[in-house]
């Protein structure tokens, strides 16, 4: 059977939409890829591929090959413990079968092994975990490890810079000379003595010195958009590296035969060099910008703790975090960071989850307690075993889950998507048809006109190919998704992909489960009603006796106040528990059942003098559960749920924002419509089985008086409720630290505050309002300028300059959203 692999690989050298186009037609193109995303935001592409048919260096050779690149890392270890040659061939060998190595030199001489690997493949941590499994030591040079990935981008940014200040050295002078002498502003040697009414015409050394300047700028400054080019016509595409090339070295080109003393006229060496240096200089910023969008995923890795404190044989010694292994204990100081996942083994303490879950208030710990890595460790010592270490922490995972949202596609993003497809072609035909127009039909140059009638056409095609931008159109939803995306992790919300981030904003009915979302969920006895025949404590033990194989939470409440009182348990036989109703067993020989009313008419249990008593507990929205022994009823256990704190205050924001809110519980009508009334919530569902849940669910989603379609959010504990969690068009999981990255739900909130819910869609309502800016002005900036250029409105350098810093707005508005208030 093959299997299928999932690998995320970081992509250099994309600019625009049509680049994210190539890469994923050029992925798609290989033998065995079963789908391809590429992200322009986060720069990665994520291949689901069969590795049975290929290999990671089939994937990266087609990346190459469509004209980019794949960010690497290099790690340099010291090795010890080598003892000939042979031990070094050995380790070079075990290092490149690991996945995402793609190169391994291990010297015997320097005991130094050099290792090229692929950052979101394989951490350096890994590396030396391998070596170690190998039966040697590894130790990093240069102290502390990097992140390759950010390395390889930060070396790209400075390459940008590096490239502008030159672009900007020669332009900035060619670009004053220029318009010295067309203003006549230049000394009296520059001008040559043949002047023409009034127009005083240049030496011709004057226009080699321009062709000096503007060189360096087109073929060294503009070299890359002319490699991008090319390897996008060779790839049958057309990217935005095709409209500079074309643009710049038309003017460019143009101008030769002028400097060449062939042709008469003007040269525009300057406006071929603004051009160039202008869009460098949006790309440098527009790169500065991007790498801020991805300031939440650096804050979350910068939670870490970098060592760790551990007991191994006896001695205390501190190692670097990625060295803790599953089964250490661990001790942590007060004010310091818990370095792993784990449970309290001895200390009692309170932790600061605040930056994980958005939680303000610190949680006590005490023995058998789970601790999470990444959270501070307030007031006591604590001794903890690591259960999970490396990628398997919680904060690992959580980075994780945010890095996949961050480069999956929103729906609204297939729009820009299709129209950036045939975006070039349709501009370079716009263009061609400027350049025809104003040849054949354009209206008569004045008579003493510097420029003739090709000059013109020329000057106004390049207008054209220059104002044209398909980055903003493939920048305006990614970005804004990682901001949205990156700011929810930080408040605690996590989205699982930017589907869910768009369709959170649309929700118009959000059903909230009762116990544990609602409600605290660890419910409490607060009634004990017998018939005549049996004490409290008597009824009280042997229902407890039977719930004591039960895992529901009203069960455990029984058996939880049963071991308060020091009742001792008697053993059980033939358990059977019925979802929804309740549980039957034998203890001591008598038939007990605890349960619902609808299990005792189910059996024909008659009630009796109960039946008053079950009606006014309901009232006070307590759960009564009814209590039968040898068929006959034998008295009420009445059981209650606190309401959490923050439950009134979440249901209002709620309805703040227009939204209706229902409440789904298996509880009895009564008691649920107290509940509903102490909390205010709109509609109340109640008796409804667990899995009947996704079925009132599918009800609401179709608003049968008003022939509508409403978008519905399930709100519960993602366990029980999964199956309506999975109905709903946004489920939302109600986590608590360590299981939060397991939920199967698109929207995981880490504390279990309900509040969170109006967080999560007020904050997807504003992301959504950005992709939406961000797309009209994309669309609108080139819909109105690109006639505009076609008309004659526009100069080449002025074109350029907006066609710079249009992508440069997208990526800024976007930012806009880290500073709002959610």
């Amino acid at each position: 059977m093959s299997e299928t692999k999932q690998l995320t690989l970081p992509i250099t050298g994309m600019t625009c939409a049509n680049c994210v186009a190539t890469v994923e037609r050029n992925l798609k193109k290989l033998d065995g890829v079963q789908s391809a995303v590429v992200n322009l935001s986060s720069e990665r592409a994520t291949v689901d591929f069969d590795a049975a048919k290929l290999a990671l260096t089939d994937v990266i050779a087609r990346v190459n090959r469509a004209g980019y690149g794949v960010a690497s890392g290099e790690a340099d270890l010291v090795i010890k413990r080598l003892s000939d040659d042979n031990d070094a061939r050995r380790l070079e060998k075990a290092l490149t079968k690991l996945e995402g190595v793609l190169e391994a030199q291990v010297t015997f001489t320097t005991e130094k092994a050099r290792v090229k690997y692929i950052p979101t493949i394989i951490t350096q941590a890994e590396l030396r975990r391998a070596v170690a499994s190998a039966g040697f030591e590894a130790m990093e040079l240069g102290g502390e490890a990097e992140d390759a990935e950010a390395k390889a981008r930060e070396h790209e940014i400075n390459e940008q810079r590096r490239l502008l200040v030159i672009g900007l050295i020669f332009t900035v002078p060619l670009f004053l000379l220029s318009m010295g002498k067309d203003f006549n502003l230049l000394p009296a040697f520059v001008y040559s003595e043949n002047t023409m009414e009034g127009m005083r015409e240049a030496q011709p050394w004057f226009g080699w010195l321009m062709l000096a300047l503007a060189l360096p700028v087109q073929f060294y400054v503009g070299w890359q958009y002319y490699v991008g080019a090319f390897k996008a016509l060779r790839n049958k595409s057309a990217n935005m590296d095709v409209l500079i090339v074309m643009g710049s070295s038309a003017a460019f080109f143009y101008s030769l035969p002028i400097t060449f003393g062939w042709l008469m006229g003007h040269v525009y060496y300057e406006t071929a060099a603004v051009i160039i240096t202008l869009i460098k200089l949006g790309k440098f910023l527009e790169a500065r910008a991007k790498g801020r969008t991805s300031e939440a995923i650096k804050k979350l890795m910068g939670l870490r703790a970098k060592t760790a404190r551990v007991v191994r044989d006896g001695v205390e010694t501190e190692v670097p975090v990625d060295d803790v292994r599953v089964g250490d204990v661990v001790l942590v100081k007060p004010g310091e960071k818990i370095p792993v996942d784990g449970v309290v083994v001895e200390g009692r303490s309170a932790v600061d989850e605040s930056m994980l879950t958005g939680e303000s208030l610190p949680v006590e710990k005490k023995p058998g307690d789970p601790v999470i890595g990444a959270t501070l460790n307030k007031l006591g010592l604590l001794k903890f075993e690591a259960t999970k270490v490396g990628r398997e922490t919680a904060l690992a995972q959580i980075i994780k889950l945010v890095e996949d949202a961050q480069g999956s596609k929103a729906p609204i993003q297939k729009l820009a998507d299709q129209v950036s497809a045939i975006f070039v072609p349709i501009v370079i035909g716009i263009a061609a048809l400027t350049f025809a127009g104003w040849y054949f039909f354009g209206p008569p140059l004045a008579i003493n006109s510097d420029i003739d009638n090709f000059t013109r056409a020329l000057i106004n095609m390049v207008a054209v190919l220059v104002i044209a931008c398909p980055c903003a159109m493939g920048l305006a939803t990614p970005t804004a998704v990682m901001v949205g995306t990156g700011k929810g992790a930080e408040m605690g919300i996590l989205f699982r992909n930017s589907e869910a981030l768009e369709r959170a904003g649309k929700v118009s009915v959000v059903v909230l489960d009762k116990t544990g979302t609602i409600t605290k969920g660890q419910p409490a006895v607060t009634d004990i009603v017998t018939s005549d025949k049996l004490t409290s404590d008597e009824l009280l033990r042997l229902a407890a006796s039977v719930e004591k194989g039960s895992e529901h939470p009203l069960g455990e409440a029984i058996w939880a106040e049963a071991t308060t009182r020091g009742l001792i348990l008697s053993e059980l036989a033939g358990f059977k528990a019925e979802a929804g109703h309740g549980v039957q067993a034998e203890v001591d020989g008598r038939s007990v059942i605890v349960g619902n009313k609808r299990m005792f008419e189910a059996r024909g249990i008659q009630l009796g003098g109960l039946e008053s008593e079950v009606s006014r507990l309901q009232s006070e929205a307590k759960t009564a559960m009814l209590v039968a022994v040898d068929g006959q009823a034998a008295g009420i256990i009445a059981v209650a749920d606190t309401v959490k704190d923050s439950s009134k205050e979440a249901i209002a924001d709620l309805h703040k924002m227009d939204l209706k809110v229902a409440m789904i519980t298996g509880d009895n009508q009564k008691t649920a419509e107290a509940i509903a009334k102490q909390v205010g919530v709109d509609t109340v569902l109640a008796e409804v089985l667990p899995e009947g849940k996704s079925a009132e669910v599918k009800k609401l989603q179709s608003n049968v008086e008003r022939s509508t379609l409403n978008v519905v959010a399930m709100v519960g504990d993602g366990v029980n409720d999964a199956p309506a969690l999975a109905q709903a068009d946004v489920g939302l999981a109600i986590g608590t630290g360590t299981d939060v990255a397991m939920a199967a739900a698109p929207v995981t909130l880490m504390s279990g505050d309900l509040r969170g819910v109006a967080r999560a869609i007020n904050l997807s309502r504003k992301t959504l309002g950005t992709i939406k800016q961000n797309l009209f002005w994309a669309f609108f900036y080139n819909v109105v300028l690109i006639p505009a250029a076609a008309l004659g409105y526009l100069n080449p350098m002025l074109a350029a300059g907006a066609m710079a810093f249009s992508s440069v707005f997208v990526v800024s508005n976007s930012l806009r959203l880290r500073r709002q208030k959610v």
